[in-house]
């Protein structure tokens, strides 16, 4: 997108963290907002904020695991402004803890909020930014946990964001050649309220128990992370620029080369594999 003044954005998550930072970045450039969160009493507060502050804005309490509640905010979000031109799905949870330790439970509600709830933005927003014609753009908040392995203790997390990712990277080879860009956010360590996630899951969800939010002891480094207020501005500027990856910790490559270097050292190992190289198997050494 070339400019964004006037234009309409839909933010999840927008309460707190990365999601209000990217609401003030947004609201700075002229765009108007709709903002949704789980949190009823906090986007009540942010709503005022960005009222005083002279933005048109408006706001809806949305659980992003309910399909049919998020097409309603899309329709909502039309019946209001009249159009839609960026979505970001930023909405994310996590339940810490080792695969014994995690109940089926655990796992549907950080798939339920990390994955399906941008597979259920995608499919209710990408119609109706399409239907207008205008430019467009789609955010989806990933993490670096997206790319590399977090550790042990995150593993509904870390397939979460790897499909965050993935399905980005589909959505961008499907719309390359339209009007509307595609951008996956994959940030490091920032300071958002992610910690208190437990406090707004679902009953049918179970409890979160005494189960950390963040696993590994990394609450310190989170406390101590990025202004959400600096990634918001970053994801405008990546809006603006057409940028797909938007990194907030570019000294994290290195954890990103780790990985490639562990992948490339497999695909050596196949090529020379006994079973491969008998086989004469296509790639194998002195196969063809």
């Amino acid at each position: 997108m070339k400019d964004v003044a006037g234009k309409v954005a839909f933010i999840t998550g927008a309460a707190s963290g990365m999601g209000l930072g990217m609401a003030r970045a947004f609201a700075d450039a002229g765009m108007k907002l709709m903002l949704a969160d789980i949190d009823a009493d906090q986007l009540r507060e942010v709503e005022q904020e960005f009222s005083e502050n002279g933005t048109e804005a408006a706001s809806l309490v949305l659980d992003v695991t309910k399909r049919e509640d998020v097409f309603a905010a899309a329709e909502a979000t039309v019946e209001r402004f009249g159009k839609v031109h960026v979505l970001c799905n930023n909405a994310g949870i996590n339940v810490g803890g080792t695969y014994e330790e995690l109940s089926q439970q655990d796992w549907d509600w950080v798939i339920g909020v990390n994955q399906h709830g941008v597979q259920y933005g995608i499919s209710a927003f990408l119609p109706r930014i399409k239907a207008h014609g205008e430019e467009g753009h789609i955010v989806t908040t990933s993490s670096m946990a997206g790319l590399v392995n977090a550790g042990p203790g995150w593993g509904p997390y870390n397939a979460s964001k790897f499909a965050a990712v993935v399905m980005s990277e589909v959505l961008y080879s499907e719309l390359k050649e339209s009007p509307i860009g595609v951008s996956v956010l994959c940030p490091g360590a920032v300071a958002t309220n992610i910690g208190e996630a437990a406090r707004h899951r679902p009953t049918e969800y179970g409890s979160s128990g005494d189960k950390p939010v963040v696993a590994g002891g990394v609450e310190e480094l989170l406390a101590q992370g990025l202004n959400p207020d600096v990634v918001g501005k970053l994801v405008l500027e990546g809006i603006l620029a057409d940028q797909f990856y938007l990194f907030t910790d570019p000294r994290m490559i290195k954890s990103v080369q780790r990985r490639f270097d562990r992948i490339q050292q497999g695909f050596e190992w196949s090529a020379n594999s006994r079973t491969l190289v008998n086989a004469n198997a296509p790639g194998a050494a002195g196969g063809s």
